[in-house]
């Protein structure tokens, strides 16, 4: 039977990192994935650019039952810090928006510059490989699966969520978790489109395809981006920030209107009094919306017939438009797994149970989630690192 320091079972973001980190200070390490490659999420993401941390990183912008869990980590090992690696390995990046920070030519990059730090590192790295049992001993772990049996004094879970099954994303770390005794809170979809039903379906769905700026808000939470009507309802960055705060049976406002909506179609009907309320609106809006919005709200006639409260109202329609999601697209499409291992039961200093210090979850898998844009890419770094210091 081999013998390890530290087995890490998932080889994405998180696991790489924890590996290289620990690996660098002397311990044996072995990663092990199901997958036949490496860092399959960092492959498709950002299009195929890998949007690999965000320069605004700060806690405020992460999801979890304990708000507080991801600080020690995060202000440890900085959106700085990775990308003085990045430059270290001369890939161009650039900053997109929002602080989002991308690959100038491909994902590969990034996962061939863990790759390469895993090797000087010393880590072994098996792929294609199932861990079918695991065991706890008075000296560590034996692991069990189609590689044989391997023992380690410390393991470390980076299996990640349930996001995109079709990448062979699972329930495994959750699994894991229940066998020693820590908590789950609940999972579900996070960075996802909603989707809808009905009559409120059809009328979106008529405008399939059209993208437009405007901000999406939910409860108290809001989100000023891009959004995108599609067959089934609505995506684009603010639907999928707000479908992190969005929960069935909730509805959402979508609000259309720029700040200057109003002094713009006052001006409109000065100078362009004839034309038809719905072309106006077409100036400041995409045709196709700007005609649902006309007939959403009724508006008929000439702007230059519209006195100062009826526009007030125009505008006061389109920054109030109230929908009532039917559902998400579902771990099918979801970019992320809201959820996760409990923070209650680990050690924000280390990443370890508190019930057992060799045994570790990083990234994805613990109740610690980002907004879009590179915070979840950062928190696998941060939690990584952190865990390798120990593991």
């Amino acid at each position: 039977m081999q013998r390890w320091d530290v087995a890490i079972i998932g080889a994405g973001a998180a696991g790489m990192f924890c590996a290289i980190e620990a690996g660098r200070r002397g311990r044996r390490i072995v990663v092990l994935d199901h997958a036949k490659a490496p860092g399959e999420k960092i492959r498709i993401s950002g299009g195929g650019r890998c949007n690999f941390t965000n320069i605004h990183t700060h806690p405020e912008r992460f999801l979890s039952q304990n708000p507080k869990f991801c600080v020690s980590a995060l202000s440890r090992y900085t959106a700085q810090d990775f990308t003085a690696l990045v430059q270290r390995h001369n890939i161009g990046y650039h900053e997109k928006t929002l602080g989002q920070l991308f690959c100038d030519q491909s994902a590969k990059q990034i996962i061939d510059m863990l790759v390469f730090e895993m090797k000087q590192a010393g880590c072994e790295l098996r792929l294609g490989v199932d861990v079918t049992r695991i065991e706890r001993g008075s000296d560590g772990f034996t692991l069990t699966g189609s590689f044989g049996q391997i023992a380690t004094q410390s393991l470390v879970i980076a299996t990640g969520g349930k996001s995109i099954p079709k990448m062979g994303a699972s329930a495994f770390g959750y699994g894991v978790a229940e066998q020693f005794g820590l908590r789950l809170t609940e999972t579900r979809p996070g960075l996802v489109p909603l989707t809808f039903s009905g009559a409120e379906l059809e009328g979106l769905r008529a405008l399939s395809g059209v993208s437009v700026e405007g901000r999406i808000r939910c409860g108290k939470n809001g989100f000023e981006e891009a959004l995108l009507f599609t067959h089934r309802g609505l995506s684009g960055p603010a639907v999928l920030q707000i479908s992190s705060y969005w929960r069935e049976g909730q509805g959402i406002t979508v609000d259309l209107a720029s700040s200057e909506m109003l002094e713009n179609l006052r001006r409109t009907r000065s100078t362009a009094g004839r034309l038809a309320v719905r072309t106006a609106l077409s100036h400041h809006l995409p045709k196709r919306l700007a005609g649902h919005m006309a007939e959403r709200m009724r508006l008929e006639g000439n702007i230059g017939d519209f006195s100062d409260k009826r526009l007030r109202a125009v505008v006061d329609g389109l920054q109030n438009w109230h929908l009532m999601p039917s559902g998400s697209e579902g771990y099918r499409t979801a970019e992320v797994t809201l959820g996760g291992v409990d923070t209650r039961d680990l050690n924000s200093q280390t990443m370890a149970a508190r019930a057992d210090p060799s045994l570790f979850f990083i990234g994805e898998v613990v109740d610690v989630t980002g907004w879009l844009g590179g915070y979840n890419f950062q928190w696998a770094w941060s939690s990584g690192w952190v865990a390798g210091q120990v593991a």
